[in-house]
């Protein structure tokens, strides 16, 4: 039985020493001055993963423009697994009951699966903040680049086998490449669905789950098949969309498929969950607010999922999305109350910038009440590194001290770290922030979703910071605490892991 009171000192212990050690107080803390590699690169497999210049990932990975061309079939395809499911008799309202009492803390990380070092480097850091959570919640894209059954070895049961309890998931617009064959057969033990024959240029082009080979996974199994890593009394979660419930909190996880639309019966269900009267957090595969952008997921049948949200008689409290490959909070004053709309996808895959979110004023949010990780002016000097080297564009590299100037020069603020010294921004500067997206520019170099499609590989991913990040999240009856925890692949940081965010949400 885990001593919950030592627990929780523990984690109050290591948050204060980590706000001390983030990259809101040094460079160190970033990773900047990086002394030694992080142990993480003895537990990562030593593969060289995927390449998305590879024509057979592109291939693979066809159903994302199919979807955009010739409408999603996620909804669909969803409600077979619900109907086939049902049929082998799980809970229909798709409830998880783990032991948990009305104090329990667990974690959250979001976009995994690559099976590189950007993976393994949050690793260490999770073992040691996460000891002692009752489970863990992974929000979308669990595998890359299709979600693939047989990729679960190296980029899931692998890197979380020392985490000594449950981990559910909810799946990204990856594991629906191969519609959702992978992440069922793991997740809810579900055998695969029988095809079903498509008519037009979806049907015959459509990537169906790839076969798995069902030896190879049950020697992957093992490396998390201590029965304290099992979901207890359940054999697996009941589906891609579920509910765990404890007396203090709901965590509402939804599955927003390729092309982020909740479907007819998902909607039906998430309206009868958020009828309990307990407080709520959701957990979505795409982020409700992003970038400086409201982008909630549509409802079939007309509205969105902020609707649902927003409505006081539903009590949530917090909204948490993966998808997009850092950290965000947004604290949003909807009528008497705040709701922390939260992006959590650094948990594995490599970073999207940051330093091209402008000055936040979405929803009235101001701009000195949003966090993000990495900072803006860590994103640019990564990002001008980054291309520096690899176009051999020496003038383009700006450091940590100057891009953090630059960047609080354009979004109007003190820079978030103090300088070292005083930085005097000069033509030069100015050119390498605007070819690098650090403010709107017709011309500027790829650093976001283009990059992350096509361009990824051209760079060295293996050389620390990488910029990751997870949550640990406290529950009481009347308080969530919420806390994210960074992981920059230095050893410094896998000892103490630098707290980047923290915030006290009522529950009362």
């Amino acid at each position: 039985m885990v001593d919950r009171g030592k627990d929780v000192v523990m984690v109050e212990v290591a948050a204060e020493r980590g706000k001390q050690l983030s990259s809101r107080v040094s460079e160190e803390g970033a990773g900047w001055t990086c002394a030694q590699t992080g142990d993480f690169v003895r537990l990562k497999p030593s593969g060289q993963g995927f390449s998305w210049l590879n024509l057979g990932t592109l291939w693979r990975s066809r159903n994302e423009v199919l979807a955009g061309l010739f409408g999603d079939p996620s909804g669909k395809i969803r409600a077979r697994w619900v109907r086939a499911q049902e049929a082998r008799g799980i809970d229909p309202e798709f409830r998880i009951k783990p032991p948990v009492g009305k104090e329990f803390s667990f974690l959250l990380l979001g976009d995994t699966g690559e099976g590189d070092s950007s993976q393994y480097a949050v690793v260490p850091g999770l073992l040691k903040v996460g000891a002692g959570t009752s489970f863990a919640v992974i929000a979308s894209d669990v595998i890359y680049p299709t979600g693939s059954g047989n990729e679960y070895g190296d980029k899931f049961f692998r890197p979380y086998q020392d985490y000594d309890a449950p981990i559910y998931a909810i799946p990204g617009n990856h594991d629906w490449y191969d519609g959702l064959g992978g992440f069922m057969r793991v997740f809810c033990d579900a055998p695969a669905l029988q095809p079903k024959p498509g008519l037009g240029a979806r049907g015959l082009l459509w990537s169906r789950p790839e076969r798995i080979d069902e030896a190879r996974l049950a020697e992957a199994r093992k490396l998390r098949g201590r029965p304290s890593q099992q979901a207890a009394g359940q054999a697996a979660q009941p589906g891609s969309y579920w509910v765990i419930e404890s007396e203090s909190l709901l965590v509402v996880g939804v599955d927003t498929g390729i092309r982020n639309v909740i479907d007819k019966g998902q909607t039906e269900w998430l309206r009868r969950v958020s009828l309990d009267p307990r407080p709520k957090i959701l957990v979505t595969g795409k982020p409700i607010y992003t970038g400086n952008v409201y982008k909630p997921s549509p409802l079939e049948g007309g509205g969105t999922i902020d609707d649902i949200v927003r409505d006081p008689a539903h009590r949530y409290v917090a909204a948490i999305g993966g998808d997009v490959h850092n950290y965000q909070r947004y604290p949003v004053k909807v009528g008497d109350r705040v709701i922390q709309y939260v992006v959590s996808g650094g948990g594995g895959a490599f970073m999207h910038a940051t330093h091209t979110i402008g000055r936040v004023d979405v929803s009235a949010v101001a701009e000195d009440d949003f966090r993000c990780y990495p900072l803006r002016g860590d994103s640019l000097s990564f990002y001008s590194q980054l291309y520096a080297r690899r176009l051999r564009m020496k003038w383009l590299y700006l450091t940590p001290s100057e891009a953090a100037r630059i960047t609080s020069e354009h979004v109007g603020n003190q820079p978030v770290r103090t300088l070292a010294g005083p930085v005097r921004i000069t033509r030069r500067m100015r050119w390498a922030a605007r070819l690098l997206g650090a403010w709107p520019w017709p011309l500027r170099l790829p650093v976001d979703k283009v990059f992350h499609r096509y361009l990824s590989e051209l760079s060295d991913w293996d050389t620390p910071p990488f910029f990751k990040q997870f949550l640990h999240l406290s529950v009481t009856p009347g308080e969530l605490t919420l806390r994210c925890f960074a992981a920059t692949g230095c050893r410094a940081q896998e000892l103490e892991p630098p707290l980047e965010d923290e915030v006290r949400i009522s529950l009362g």
